[in-house]
């Protein structure tokens, strides 16, 4: 399942130098995740970044946007062609 970040943003940008994928960007009132570039940090970490780094945990899982943790691993993939995972 992809994140979102809820309109509880205080635009502080502490989440977005955290997303590899490039999911995360600076809107007119707060920051946005793209679902389609999201993976949870699939890929990356154990854990999704954005959430462990935002102060007002406004960074929560989008039930909109439901995924297997292997669909996140192959959507990682698709985003990162020819790289190995570093977590899998």
């Amino acid at each position: 399942m992809a994140y979102k970040i809820t309109d509880e943003c205080i635009n502080c940008g502490a989440c977005e130098p955290e997303c590899k994928n490039g999911a995360i960007t600076e809107g007119e009132e707060y920051y946005g995740i793209e679902p389609d570039k999201c993976t949870e940090c699939v890929g990356w970490f154990e854990t999704a970044k954005c959430a462990e780094v935002c102060p007002v945990d406004c960074c929560i899982p989008d039930p909109d946007h439901k995924e297997t943790r292997e669909q996140l691993l192959d959507k990682w993939r698709k985003l990162h062609p020819g790289e190995t995972p570093a977590v899998s």
